[in-house]
C-alpha cells in the first residue's frame, strides 16, 4: 500500500467533517450522516486508486451509506484496497451537539479486512501495556485485573468506558463490583477503543456490544498503536445468520486482531466533528474551517495529528453535487 495514501485518506476525513459539522446541534442526523456520506463519496472518487467498501455502517437503521460492496476511487490502475467506513460517527452526538463525533475510516491491501454485514459485535480494547494480556471469553473482572497489573495500578484506578445501554448492566454491576471506575459515553465507540492507548484520555479498557463496522475500524487503529482488539459478532436474527454464512462468516469464532485486519500494513484516518478527549471538533472562521485529525499507519508504527485550515469558498458544495 502507497505511503502517500495516508495524506490522501485525511482529505477524506476533513471534507466529511467539515460538510457535517454543519448540522451540528440542529437535531438532525440523518441529514448530518448524508453530508458526511456524500462528501466521502466525492472525495474518494479523486484518490488514484481502486476501493471496495467490505464493511460500512448504514444497513441497521436505514441511514445514508456507503454501502458494502460499493467501489470507490479513480480505479485507473491505483493500489487495490478494502475499506471499512462510518461515514459519521456518532450521528446523534451531532444532532444533540455533544462531544465525541468524528468522520472515521480505515484502509488495508484488498483481502485484509473483514467483510461482514452491517450488524452488533462484543467488543474488548486495550491499549499497547495490556496487549495480550486480555480474554473477551474471560470475566470482566479478570480482564480488568489483567489490565490493572499490565498498568501498574490498583484495581481501583483502572478506568472501564462503555457505551450507556441497559444491554450493558451485568458488565457495569460487574466493573462496580471489583471496585474499578467507569466512564460511559453515549455514541461512538471507535473513540472510547482509541482512548484506551493514549494515557491522557484516562481510559485503560473499553468493553460491550457495538457496530461492527466501528469495531474493524478500531481494530485497525489500535493494531497501528500496538493496542489489541478482540471481538464476536452477534446475529439478531435468522437472516443477519444467514448473512454471514453466505459472506463466510463463522459467527461462533472469537475474532482476534489478525481475523478483523490481516497483514502487516493498514492505515486509520480520523477527523473530529465535535470534540473530544484526542481531538478538536471543527471551527467555523467566517471563510475558513479548522480541523483537527488523526492518521496512523501500521507498517510504520507512524501516527500523525494535523490541523487543517480550509476556505470555504473554494470547497465543493457537496449538497449540490
Amino acid at each position: 500500500m502507497e505511503r502517500s495514501l495516508s495524506m490522501e485518506v485525511v482529505r477524506v476525513t476533513e471534507a466529511a467533517a467539515i460538510a457535517s459539522a454543519k448540522w451540528m446541534g440542529r437535531g438532525l442526523k440523518n441529514e448530518a450522516d448524508d453530508a458526511a456520506t456524500t462528501a466521502m463519496r466525492v472525495m474518494f472518487d479523486t484518490i488514484p486508486m481502486h476501493a471496495t467498501v467490505v464493511i460500512g455502517e448504514g444497513e441497521m437503521d436505514e441511514a445514508p451509506m456507503l454501502y458494502i460492496g460499493e467501489e470507490l476511487g479513480l480505479r485507473n490502475g491505483g493500489p487495490e484496497v478494502d475499506i471499512a467506513v462510518d461515514p459519521l460517527e456518532g450521528t446523534n452526538i451531532v444532532a444533540k451537539g455533544t462531544n465525541g463525533a468524528m468522520t472515521v475510516l480505515a484502509i488495508a491491501d484488498r483481502g485484509n479486512l473483514l467483510n461482514a454485514p452491517d450488524m452488533y459485535m462484543d467488543k474488548i480494547a486495550v491499549g499497547p501495556e495490556a496487549a495480550g494480556k486480555v480474554d473477551i471469553n474471560a470475566s470482566v473482572t479478570y480482564n480488568l485485573l489483567q489490565v490493572a497489573k499490565a498498568k501498574n495500578k490498583d484495581i481501583s484506578d483502572v478506568v472501564a468506558t462503555l457505551l450507556d445501554r441497559p444491554r450493558h448492566q451485568h458488565i457495569v454491576d460487574e466493573i462496580r463490583e471489583a471496585g474499578a471506575r467507569i466512564k460511559f459515553i453515549q455514541d461512538g465507540d471507535v473513540g472510547a477503543a482509541i482512548n484506551t492507548a493514549f494515557d491522557e484520555t484516562g481510559i485503560d479498557i473499553m468493553f460491550g456490544m457495538g457496530g461492527a463496522p466501528e469495531g474493524v475500524i478500531a481494530a485497525v487503529a489500535l493494531k497501528c498503536l500496538g493496542g489489541d482488539f478482540q471481538a464476536k459478532l452477534v446475529p439478531e436474527d435468522e437472516e443477519q445468520l444467514a448473512r454471514c454464512v453466505k459472506m463466510g462468516v463463522d459467527v461462533d469464532k472469537v475474532l482476534m486482531m489478525e481475523d478483523l485486519v490481516k497483514g502487516d500494513d493498514a492505515i486509520f484516518a480520523a477527523t473530529a466533528v465535535t470534540d473530544s478527549e484526542l481531538l478538536r471538533g471543527v471551527q467555523y472562521k467566517g471563510s475558513y474551517a479548522l480541523t483537527h485529525s488523526v492518521v496512523m499507519r501500521a507498517k510504520t508504527g507512524t501516527v500523525r495529528f494535523i490541523e487543517g485550515r480550509h476556505s470555504i469558498d473554494k470547497k465543493p458544495k457537496y449538497d449540490q453535487i
